[in-house]
Order: C-alpha cells, then sequence, then structure tokens
C-alpha cells in the first residue's frame, strides 16, 4: 500500500472540511433569502462551525489514542458528512445553526486525526512530502471556496453546497476502511474532563470573540466579554495542565525548541495568511469593482502557486534545512503580502496574478516547513497529544488573522459618517498583518542549527553521527 495513497485520503478529507468552512460566506446572502431571515443573523452559522471545533478538537487526541485512530477517522467522516446532509435540508435558522455544529464535531476530529494518521503511517525522513500535500487544501479551500461557492449558488441552488460533500464522504469512509491501519495506544490515562471543559470555554471564547471583532453582529462588550473569559479559561487551564500528569493539551510539549516554534513562529506567521483570503475579496470588490468571479479567478492563483511548491518542498528543506528557510522564506512571504498595499485599480491584472501566484509558492512552502517542524523531536506516544495542541495553535491563529485585518478596517471607519469600507483603508490592514508574519523569524531565529534534521536528512552534512540512524539513502 503506497504511502502517499494514505496522504491523498487525508488531504481529500481536508479539503472537503477547509474549503467548506469558506464556501458558505459567499452563499450566505441566498441561504438568508431563502430561509427568511436576516443575512447577519447568518453568520451565526459561520460560528457555530467555529465553536464546535474549538471545543473538539483538543479532545481528538484522546479519542485518537483510546478507540483507534482509522476507528475515529472515519467517525468524524460520517458525522461531518451527515451534517453536510442535515444542512442541504434546513428549514430554519436554528435547524441551519444545530447542524453546522454537527458539522463541527466531524471537522474538529478529522482533521488532527487525519494529520495523525499520516505521522504514524509515513517515517520521520518522508514527512516533508506527505505533509506538503496536506498544505494544499488548507491553501486552496480559502480561495476556491468563494468563486466555486458562487457559482453553485447561482446555477444551481445554494443546498447543493452541502450536497456535493455527500459522495465525497462515502468514498473517504470506503478508503479509509480498505487502507488505513487503525493505530492506537495500549495504555490510555482517563479523559481529562476538568481541562475539556476548561479548554473548551477558553478556546470558543477566544475564537468566537477573534471572529466577530470588526463585524456588526454584537455589541463591542460582548467581544470584549467573550476575549475575557476566554483568556481567563485558557489561564485557569494552564495551571490545571501543569498540576496533572496527563492533561487534554500537553503543554509541557512547549519545552521542545522545535514544537515550540511551530506553535509561536506559526500562530504569528498565521496572522498574516489567514487575514489575506479575507481583505484580497473585499479589496478587490469594494476598491477595484470587481465582481466575485472576477476576484475570485485573481486570488485562485494563489492556490495555483500552493500545487506548484509540492514537489519543491522537500528538495527546498534538504539543501538548505529548516532553520534558513523557515527565517528567509517568512520575511519573503511577508513582504509579498504587503505589497498587496500597493495594488490600485491601475494595476495590470497580469501584474497581480503573477505576484500571488510567486506569493502563493512561498507562503505554502513555509507552510510545510512550520507543519513539519512540529514533529521532528516527537515520540511516537506523544504524536495525539503533539496534532491537538498544533490543530488548536492552528484554528486560534487563521481566526486572530481575519480578527486583526477586520480590526484595522473597522478602525479607520469609525470616524466617517458614512461609515462605509473605502479602498484607501486596505493598504494600512495588509501591512500590519504582513508586519505579523515577518516577526515570526524572530521566532525561528531561536531554533538550534541543526532543527529538523531527522526530517530533512542533513545530521550527516552538519557532521552528528549519532543522528545518522534516523536517515535512509537518497533515491
Amino acid at each position: 500500500m503506497p504511502r502517499y495513497f494514505i496522504t491523498l485520503i487525508v488531504s481529500v478529507a481536508l479539503f472537503m472540511e477547509t474549503m467548506d468552512s469558506t464556501i458558505i460566506a459567499t452563499s450566505l446572502p441566498a441561504i438568508a433569502a431563502d430561509l427568511g431571515e436576516d443575512p447577519i443573523a447568518l453568520k451565526l452559522a459561520l460560528t457555530s462551525y467555529l465553536l464546535s471545533l474549538a471545543v473538539f478538537i483538543p479532545i481528538s487526541g484522546w479519542m485518537a489514542d483510546r478507540f483507534g485512530a482509522r476507528t475515529v477517522f472515519r467517525a468524524a467522516i460520517v458525522v461531518f458528512t451527515l451534517g453536510s446532509l442535515a444542512c442541504g435540508f434546513a428549514t430554519s435558522l436554528l435547524d441551519f445553526i444545530l447542524f453546522r455544529v454537527v458539522q463541527g464535531i466531524g471537522g474538529a476530529m478529522m482533521v488532527p486525526v487525519g494529520r495523525l494518521v499520516i505521522l504514524r503511517s509515513v517515517p520521520k525522513e518522508e514527512l516533508i512530502s506527505a505533509l506538503a500535500w496536506l498544505t494544499v487544501p488548507a491553501l486552496m479551500g480559502p480561495v476556491i471556496g468563494p468563486p466555486l461557492g458562487g457559482f453553485i449558488t447561482t446555477v444551481f441552488d445554494w443546498r447543493w453546497i452541502f450536497w456535493i460533500n455527500i459522495p465525497v464522504g462515502l468514498l473517504g469512509v470506503y478508503l479509509a476502511s480498505r487502507f488505513i491501519e487503525n493505530f492506537r495506544e495500549d495504555k490510555v490515562p482517563p479523559l481529562d474532563l476538568k481541562g475539556f471543559f476548561l479548554s473548551g470555554i477558553g478556546l470558543a471564547g477566544l475564537a468566537f470573540g477573534f471572529t466577530i471583532i470588526g463585524q456588526p453582529l454584537f455589541p463591542p462588550w460582548v467581544v470584549v466579554s467573550l476575549l475575557t473569559v476566554g483568556a481567563i479559561s485558557c489561564t485557569l487551564y494552564v495551571r490545571h495542565a501543569f498540576s496533572i500528569p496527563a492533561p487534554l493539551l500537553e503543554l509541557r510539549l512547549l519545552k521542545i525548541d522545535t514544537f515550540f516554534a511551530n506553535i509561536a513562529g506559526g500562530f504569528l506567521f498565521r496572522i498574516g495568511v489567514g487575514a489575506t483570503p479575507f481583505l484580497l475579496p473585499l479589496y478587490f470588490q469594494l476598491g477595484f469593482g470587481m465582481n466575485p468571479l472576477q476576484s475570485g479567478l485573481l486570488t485562485f492563483s494563489i492556490a495555483i502557486g500552493a500545487v506548484a511548491m509540492k514537489t519543491a518542498a522537500a528538495p527546498i528543506l534538504r539543501r538548505f534545512g529548516y532553520k534558513p528557510v523557515l527565517v528567509w522564506n517568512a520575511l519573503i512571504t511577508a513582504a509579498f503580502i504587503a505589497v498587496c498595499a500597493f495594488f490600485t485599480a491601475a494595476t495590470p491584472q497580469a501584474l497581480i496574478l503573477a505576484t500571488l501566484l510567486v506569493g502563493g509558492f512561498f507562503r505554502s512552502l513555509e507552510f510545510t516547513a512550520i507543519n513539519t517542524i512540529a514533529y521532528a523531536d516527537i515520540g511516537e506516544h506523544e504524536m495525539s497529544k503533539a496534532t491537538s495542541f498544533a490543530s488548536v495553535s492552528q484554528q486560534l491563529s487563521m481566526s486572530a488573522g481575519v480578527a486583526v485585518g477586520a480590526l484595522v478596517l473597522e478602525l479607520q471607519r469609525m470616524g466617517r459618517e458614512s461609515h462605509e469600507v473605502l479602498a484607501s483603508d486596505f493598504p494600512l490592514a495588509f501591512l500590519i498583518v504582513g508586519a505579523c508574519a515577518a516577526s515570526s523569524a524572530l521566532i525561528f531565529l531561536r531554533l538550534p542549527k541543526d532543527a529538523g534534521s531527522s526530517l530533512s536528512r542533513r545530521a550527516h552534512a552538519l557532521g552528528e553521527p549519532g543522528k545518522q540512524r534516523d536517515f535512509v539513502p537518497e533515491d
């Protein structure tokens, strides 16, 4: 059984989840009209999905250890698919929100457990190429989702944006049952219920609060309350996690340099990357007068760049090593984000297309490096804890990216009588989120010179014979 076929199975499931979380944004007005609701109220469907992710991702690692990775991954696809089916039959706002929660529970288990399946199926020296496939769905979903959602809603019916998941889900269940091994731990500690509730409240408060910053969905005091409650609960969780031997989210993993780089550096980098799919379509449509299709065709070039990187990531990391790539590529990617501030209505579309295409290549390379280095020094029995922790951080950082971008726009329009978003508001937003992405290089600079050598096969060149047993000869 080819290892990359397993990666493909997981990447398809991840693409289904990632695209679904962005595809409905374009279709919200049509869904609201059909259900007889205000479009603003329909944004609760987006936030309810996000809340499910925040609450249930931390428990995914324990579930995989207890019941088996294949069992949980397959069940997650089933839950997500049933939630999609139900969303298509929703007849009221309450129904729609409830079914989105069900979808979120499935998505919360599907993504981290799918990553765990790959980590336990692929040797570390092949991990770069394997996980490079998983960065593509994460980057393609936000850029493909909006134009695809608009096309389906316009040509067919908004309900089909959910029903198209059904055949993909059924195929995923079959392939997972047929080809994925049911990895599990022999000794699993009891579920940390206190940690589950503290982390659930804390992460949900932060994720929800970040998401609604700068949106007229709730008054400012609600946003502040959510962020405050979330921060307090997370602080209480930190105290709790260091007081018991087997917490739900193992914070002691942060003592590992490479894992800390993934969490801290990755968080800052994803603020810039997470804000871009939110800012660019608005900039093109509100600032340049493009329609959703024109905007989508431009932003789609980011996904093309990501696909082009897929085969290049492993050779680049093996040639230059993790630390130089993480540091310099973070600065290069940040520059491509910041240069969007200089786009104008007079900028040739070919130049915009080329800029986004090349920027998509570099940001995808950085994602691959960040996502793989997390597991460079993680032991086999800690893999499930590491995937849960990394997934939580990724979810929060992407939400924070949208929040930062939205907040910059909101602050600039607050003093206007019209309260409209203007094209002149966007350059500052791109510069700020670009600076956030660039600041991740400071975290990556702290890495030791040989960081990630067990993945990039550079220990020979660095003269570390103690690590040579981790490598296999080049093909």
